[in-house]
């Protein structure tokens, strides 16, 4: 079934068979790498991307339920000539270590700038919960969106 929606700003469509999650057509037909595939159980935060400016996973959500929406995933923050200053502050303060759930929680993160531009620590760390990094860099991501935040 023909699913078509904006993605990052232009308007996409794609082929999902029934059944297909969001996740599968981004990283399949359309090619994207930045949301992963963590537990297919919508509880780590790998595959985080906004619909409609909000951070939802998309490992099991249908990808037909995004039709006529707008959908943005980490290709669509910035470039690595202009990144966007979540980017900019993650590369500053070191905040990521192997980068597997980087996409989801940059999403997040830019996300609640969007909503919410001068977030304090708890405003940060809520929006962050639902993303799992296994290799403790929390405080550095938690750093690195209040360093965002100041800069823009």
């Amino acid at each position: 079934m023909p699913v078509a929606f904006t993605l990052n700003g232009a308007p996409v469509r794609v082929e999902a068979p029934e059944g297909m999650t969001l996740l599968h057509a981004l990283r399949g037909p359309l090619g994207l790498s930045g949301p992963r595939f963590g537990c297919g159980a919508e509880a780590c935060g790998c595959c985080y991307v906004t619909i409609d400016g909000e951070p939802r996973p998309s490992c099991a959500l249908p990808a037909e339920a995004v039709a006529g929406r707008s959908v943005g995933t980490v290709e669509g923050l910035g470039t690595p000539e202009a990144p966007h200053p979540v980017q900019a502050a993650f590369l500053e303060e070191q905040a990521g270590q192997c980068g597997y759930c980087l996409s989801g929680i940059l999403v997040s993160a830019a996300a609640l700038l969007e909503r919410n531009p001068d977030p304090d620590e708890a405003a940060v760390r809520a929006a962050l919960e639902p993303h799992l990094c296994r290799c403790g860099a929390q405080n550095r991501m938690v750093r690195a969106v209040l360093r965002a935040a100041r800069a823009a």
